[in-house]
């Protein structure tokens, strides 16, 4: 099965963004490096998801970016779908293809399974992840993490 990196960064920073959402506009600086993704994948990444309408820029001084519906109403399939990801558990990309140019024996099983996940992936909103006790903890950590690299004294220029 392939859910590449792409798919999954996207999920977690739109969680990132679902978590932090009272604070307002959020920076991809400030996903980055609670996500540890770098800042220019997420840009590439945000383009996608803003042509999707599942987030919203806010330009200017204390910009970032909002979701741009409830956490509630965006579905993790949603996400992954607009980054061109597809969860696919065939050998050959869904195009039945698979045993020269023809379809193997086991294409059926394998591309109803791609259904059935991606099935799944569209019943799992943000708004179920992030009640999760085991999600609320990793973001307080992650944010104490990122205080604590806020509070450190920048290098002195000599």
């Amino acid at each position: 099965m392939r859910l590449t990196a792409k798919g999954r960064y996207a999920v977690t920073a739109m969680l990132d963004l679902a978590v932090h959402q009272e604070e307002g506009p959020i920076s991809l600086a400030d996903i980055s490096r609670r996500q540890g993704i770098s800042l220019s994948y997420l840009e590439q990444l945000f383009a996608k998801l803003r042509k999707k309408n599942l987030v919203n820029s806010v330009r200017g001084p204390g910009g970032g970016y909002t979701l741009q519906r409830q956490p509630t109403e965006i579905f993790v399939a949603d996400i992954v779908d607009s980054v061109d990801e597809n969860v696919d558990a065939t050998r050959c990309s869904g195009k039945a293809d698979c045993q020269h140019g023809e379809t193997c024996l086991s294409h059926q099983l394998w591309a109803e399974l791609s259904d059935e996940i991606h099935h799944f992936l569209s019943g799992i909103n943000l708004a179920s992840i992030i009640e999760k006790r085991e999600v609320k903890r990793i973001a307080a950590r992650q944010d104490e993490l990122q205080d604590e690299l806020v509070r450190l004294p920048k290098a002195v220029e000599i």
